[in-house]
Formats: structure tokens, C-alpha cells, sequence
């Protein structure tokens, strides 16, 4: 393994300094192993790695070629391995979605456009008063994602579509088993979408952190 680190940290070095960018094509393997006096193999298993995680990408018959690296590319890897939480840790999840998100959503005040805010009311009008928990489920991973897109930073909104995963059945739970969890749920949906609608970043990142904090204070109280 040390081999092949440090054959990884040779090749994150060319990139982070430059001499490789984002979509370039990387020398053919026998000459690159030779300029960074690795051996084929670990050069094969370092290029193996890279492209696990979306840094280099292995094209058969045309060679390996350096990602857009893009945040949402690269955070791809996130998503994966949060689908390994256990259920112990869904309370630390939602902890960190209830520092980020709250700050998304103050950040979409002065960015959402009219146009995305009239879908986010159309999509709540469509839903009705009374969903079924799994169609208010969909509904809030979209209503959350399309806030956050709106915030303008690419990497926020792929830390936090990361992170949305283990919460998903936590919030399942919730309306399953709470009597007010769906009313309150759209209650406060209206209320993050009324604050954005006024500009106002502050009522939006309040409403956004009692959201969150209710369904992380119900599964408190339930563990």
C-alpha cells in the first residue's frame, strides 16, 4: 500500500500544481511511470484508485483522462459512504444538516429567482394537506435540494445531497409515527418559502433550523 500511495500522492501533486487539468489526457502509462519512477503496477493501482473516486477517468481503448473535478463529481464518493451509517449515528447526521442547510438557506434569500420560487409553491400546492408520508418525504428531499441548489455553491449542495441519505428514513419514521409531523412539516415549508419570498435571509435560516431541529429533537426523545 505504501507504493501505491505514494504513487496517488505523485499524481494528485501534477494536478494540484497544474501540470495536469481538468480534462486533459494523462501520458501513456509506461512513459508517466517512468517521469514519476513508479512501477507499472503501482502506477495501474494508484490510476485504479483515482478513478473509484472520480478524479481520473479510465476510458477503455482511449487512455485515462483527468476528470472535470467538478464538487458534485468529486463528493460523489460522500454519498457512498454514508449509505454505511449505522443508527447510532443519524442524530450526528442530522446535526451537521442542521448547521449547513440553515446557512444554504439564508444564502438562496438573495439568489432564488421568482420563477424557481413559484415551482417550490406549486409543488407544496400540488401535495394538498394531507400526503401520504413517503409523498411529503419526496416532496421535502426536493423542496431542501431545489433551496439549497438555489444558493449559488456547488459544493454545499453536494455536501448536503450527500447527507440527505441516512436522515431520509429518520424522517419516514417520524411522520409515521408523530400525530402533528405532516402538518407541521408543510407548515413550515410555507414558512421557509414565505421568508424567501420577502428576502428576508434571517427568518429563512430560522425556519430552515427549526425544521431541521424538530425532527432531530423527536428522534431524541424516541432513541
Amino acid at each position: 500500500m505504501a507504493v501505491t500511495d505514494e504513487a496517488i500522492e505523485k499524481i494528485k501533486g501534477m494536478i494540484v500544481s497544474g501540470a495536469l487539468r481538468p480534462g486533459d489526457r494523462l501520458p501513456k502509462e509506461s512513459e508517466l511511470a517512468a517521469e514519476l519512477g513508479l512501477s507499472r503496477n503501482s502506477l495501474r493501482e494508484a490510476v485504479r484508485a483515482l478513478s473509484l473516486i472520480r478524479i481520473l477517468d479510465v476510458r477503455q481503448g482511449d487512455g485515462t483522462y483527468v476528470t472535470s473535478l467538478d464538487p458534485q463529481l468529486l463528493l460523489e464518493a460522500l454519498s457512498f459512504v454514508v449509505d454505511f451509517h449505522r443508527d447510532d449515528t443519524v442524530l450526528e447526521f442530522l446535526a451537521v444538516r442542521r448547521i449547513l442547510e440553515p446557512a444554504a438557506t439564508a444564502m438562496a434569500a438573495s439568489r432564488i429567482s421568482e420563477q424557481q420560487l413559484d415551482a417550490l409553491t406549486a409543488q407544496l400546492d400540488a401535495l394538498g394537506g394531507a400526503p401520504s408520508v413517503e409523498e411529503l418525504v419526496a416532496c421535502d428531499l426536493e423542496f431542501h435540494r431545489g433551496i439549497v441548489q438555489s444558493s449559488g455553491n456547488s459544493v454545499l449542495c453536494s455536501l448536503l445531497d450527500g447527507l440527505s441519505g441516512p436522515t431520509t428514513r429518520a424522517r419516514i419514521w417520524r411522520g409515521l409515527t408523530q400525530e402533528d409531523a405532516v402538518s407541521r412539516t408543510l407548515h413550515e415549508h410555507r414558512a421557509i418559502l414565505s421568508a424567501l419570498r420577502d428576502r428576508d435571509a434571517e427568518a429563512a435560516r430560522s425556519w430552515a433550523t427549526v425544521h431541521i431541529a424538530s425532527v432531530e429533537q423527536w428522534l431524541r426523545s424516541t432513541l
